[in-house]
This record gives C-alpha cells, sequence and structure tokens, in this order.
C-alpha cells in the first residue's frame, strides 16, 4: 500500500537525505584514505592511532551500503528493509560518536608518535632513500628545520659536517645548507609547526562531523516515520 498525504513529502525528504548519504559515505571514504596515507608516511603502521583512519574508511563504505538498503526500502516501501535502514544507521552515528571521541583522547598520542618517527626518518635521512623526500617535503612545505628546532640535526651524520638538509633554507638552492647561517635557514621545528597546523583545522572537521551526524539523525527521523506509515497500511490491509 503506497504511502499518502504528508508521507509523501517525508519520503521525497528521505530520498533527498540519502543522497546526502551517498555524498557523505564518498567523502569519508576520501578523508580516510587521505589520513590513511599521512599516518603509513608519518607513523608506525602498527600504531593504534593509525587504526582511526581504517575506522573512517570502513564507516565511509558501510553507510554507502547503508543508504542503498534505505533507497530499495523507500522504493519497495518494504517494512523490513526500512527497519534494517534505521537500525544500520543508529549502529552508524554510534560508531562515527566513539570515533570522534578516540580521535580526541589519541591525539597527544598521535603527536607523540608522530615526533618519535620523525626523530627516526631524520637518523635514516644519510642513506639517501625514500625517508630523505618526505623530510625535505614536509621541511619545504611547512618552512620548518628539525624535530624541535634546526639544531636536531646536529646529531645526524650529514656530509659534509656544519650543514642541515637544504630544505631548512629560506631560499631553497643545492648547497645552501653547508656552512648555513642561522638568518638563511628556518629555525622552528616540524613537530610543532605541524601540530599548528593540525589544530587550525580541528574545527573544519568537527563542523563537518556535526554536519553528517545532523543528516544522518535526520535520516533516522524520516526513516521512522515512513515505517510507521508502512505499518499502518499494512494494518488497514
Amino acid at each position: 500500500m503506497a504511502v499518502e498525504g504528508g508521507m509523501k513529502c517525508v519520503k521525497i525528504l528521505h530520498y533527498v537525505l540519502l543522497l546526502a548519504f551517498f555524498a557523505c559515505a564518498v567523502g569519508l571514504m576520501a578523508v580516510g584514505i587521505g589520513a590513511l596515507l599521512v599516518f603509513n608516511q608519518t607513523v608506525n603502521q602498527g600504531a593504534a592511532s593509525s587504526v582511526l583512519p581504517v575506522v573512517i574508511i570502513a564507516v565511509g563504505a558501510f553507510l554507502f551500503l547503508v543508504a542503498i538498503v534505505g533507497c530499495c526500502g523507500a522504493c519497495q516501501e518494504s517494512y523490513c528493509l526500512m527497519v534494517t535502514f534505521v537500525i544500520f544507521l543508529s549502529l552508524i552515528v554510534l560508531v562515527e560518536v566513539a570515533t570522534a571521541i578516540a580521535g580526541y583522547v589519541l591525539r597527544g598520542k598521535v603527536m607523540s608518535e608522530f615526533n618519535k618517527d620523525f626523530r627516526e626518518h631524520m637518523k635514516n635521512y644519510p642513506k639517501q632513500n625514500q625517508t630523505d623526500f618526505f623530510l625535505d617535503r614536509m621541511q619545504k612545505e611547512f618552512k620548518c628545520c628539525g624535530a624541535a628546532n634546526y639544531t636536531d640535526w646536529e646529531t645526524v651524520p650529514l656530509e659534509p659536517k656544519n650543514r642541515v638538509p637544504d630544505s631548512c633554507c629560506v631560499n631553497v638552492t643545492e648547497g645552501c645548507g653547508v656552512n648555513f647561517k642561522v638568518k638563511d635557514i628556518h629555525t622552528e621545528g616540524c613537530v610543532e609547526k605541524i601540530g599548528v597546523w593540525l589544530r587550525s583545522n580541528v574545527l573544519v572537521v568537527a563542523a563537518a562531523a556535526l554536519g553528517i551526524a545532523f543528516v544522518e539523525v535526520l535520516g533516522i527521523i524520516f526513516a521512522c516515520c515512513l515505517v510507521k506509515s508502512i505499518q499502518s497500511g499494512y494494518e488497514v490491509m
């Protein structure tokens, strides 16, 4: 039995929200993949904090599948599919809340692990492997030098002595880090600078997360309304 009256409007809004769910799912997977790539480069893969991006990707993929269930349930006006949609969507909201709490709790540990791994990368810098490319890119992009400051490079056996990587220079040219003058290089450490950058972007991420959660709660409300309408239709029949 087809839904009637005001439930038709609710059904249309439900479809609109499903489109938003598809967009949110793709966005979550993109954010998760991006975060995973960053973690793989900066933090040990076995670290607990690197599990968070995997959870975000999994939630995004699951949300995409749940949106398909909600679409099929609304099209067929299936009580079973709509109830399944509500249950799964509620679980996703709970997982997102748990992930947000875990991210907040682990924020200090992430920076601690990053500091430790950055220093490990510095030790491997003289080997001229992929590590030097990664560190040079970080120091250029964030205009920083070393972990805490430029003096961290004094403990790294670079050749010739009394030098820092060229990526520390204010104006990067080949050999600019040899016999450098302090005024010609970036003196601030990368760990603190990247931490500042992360904190400045937390509000944007938090706002996006709240927006997604709000849309999902609306989806649960509209789906419950449709479930009640479909159930009433079955009772009339």
